[in-house]
């Protein structure tokens, strides 16, 4: 079973790249940045070269995964470490403004954009604003479902 869910998950992984990359190649014929494409209501008419197929493919409910190739992007190894160093700061200061709980990363809104720093070099600016999820402790009382085993 294990190396099927594997062969499936590959094919699924090379499945999304494979509409990643004629995304891009969408984008990148339309000649638009993404931010021009964020403020056109329909995708299709701000990026004319993605398919009818594509569009449906990308409203459909994703399988999640981990492919651990992605940390070979030095972009992305960047952003993993920075959240790595400073995750237990982000930790406490999430704990302390908001109470026991984490960040939800299900409703989220991530936005990537630029400034410039004192010296006049460009800088990245990320802002992850997600949902915060307060820790509820479950209690075998509060269950109303029947059990199976009954």
């Amino acid at each position: 079973k294990g190396s099927r869910q594997h062969t499936r998950r590959q094919r699924y992984r090379n499945k999304m790249a494979a509409l990643v990359a004629r995304l891009l190649a969408a984008k990148e014929a339309s000649g638009k940045t993404f931010d021009e494409i964020a403020q056109v209501a329909a995708l299709q008419s701000a990026v004319p070269g993605i398919s009818a197929e594509d569009l449906a493919r990308m409203q459909k409910a994703p399988m999640r995964s981990w492919d651990p190739a992605i940390m070979q992007e030095p972009n992305v190894y960047r952003t993993y470490e920075a959240v790595m160093h400073y995750g237990d700061a982000i930790k406490s200061i999430i704990n302390e403004q908001c109470g026991d709980g984490i960040m939800s990363a299900i409703d989220f809104y991530l936005d990537v954009g630029t400034t410039t720093g004192k010296k006049g070099e460009k800088r990245v600016v990320i802002t992850m604003n997600g949902k915060f999820l307060p820790h509820v402790e479950q209690v075998a009382s509060d269950n109303t479902a029947p059990s199976p085993r009954a």
